[in-house]
């Protein structure tokens, strides 16, 4: 890639959360298949706190992705989740919303599973009897769905657009208006 081929870089500055010091912040558009043009964000401080963040500039129509888990080759279907997204999985009472420290990914079903049992296994430490018997049943059945053994269906929706379940045997369709308002974005809209 040329310097004619490269978003500018610019860099703005703030103060540090943890150490009220300086801190940078790089902004650099860039534009990535599927999601369009989006600005990437990176905060570093000296004092070792360090932010990251993609944001997707463009805005879609408000969507909704299924795909129903049968088999293990189902949990290598691709995941595209903006930080808008909402993920749920039903079987197992588990909604993903986002917040406003909510980060994009791409991944798949058994990344999200994986991203599932960290927040899970967080929960067993807590030390509180009922949510550590829950969060290890739930952490038993999450194996089950990697071995083929155990159905769950996931769904993505997002009031943006900017988030998919890509496979074949995977559904989409438009979100309602009354659907979309129900969700979260997880950040700051300015309408026009």
């Amino acid at each position: 890639m040329n310097s004619e081929d490269r978003s500018p870089l610019t860099v703005t500055k703030s103060v540090c959360p943890l150490c009220h010091k300086e801190l940078l912040t790089n902004w650099v558009k860039d534009n990535i298949p599927f999601f369009g043009e989006v600005m990437h964000i990176t905060s570093i401080c000296e004092c070792g706190f360090r932010y990251s963040d993609t944001l997707i500039l463009a805005q879609r129509k408000p969507v909704h992705y299924e795909l129903k888990i049968k088999t293990p080759d189902d949990i290598d279907a691709r995941v595209v989740r903006s930080t808008s997204g909402t993920i749920r999985i039903p079987e197992l009472g588990i909604d993903i919303e986002p917040g406003p420290a909510s980060e994009s990914f791409v991944s798949n079903i058994e990344g999200v599973l994986d991203r599932v049992k960290e927040i899970l296994g967080m929960a067993t430490r807590w030390g509180e009897k009922e949510k550590t018997e829950r969060a290890l049943l739930l952490l038993s059945i999450i194996e089950k769905i990697k071995a083929g053994e155990y159905e769950i269906t996931v769904i993505i929706e997002d009031p943006l657009g900017n988030s998919a379940i890509i496979a074949e045997n995977a559904t989409s369709r438009e979100l309602t208006d009354d659907e979309a308002k129900l969700l979260k974005t997880g950040m700051i809209i300015f309408e026009k």
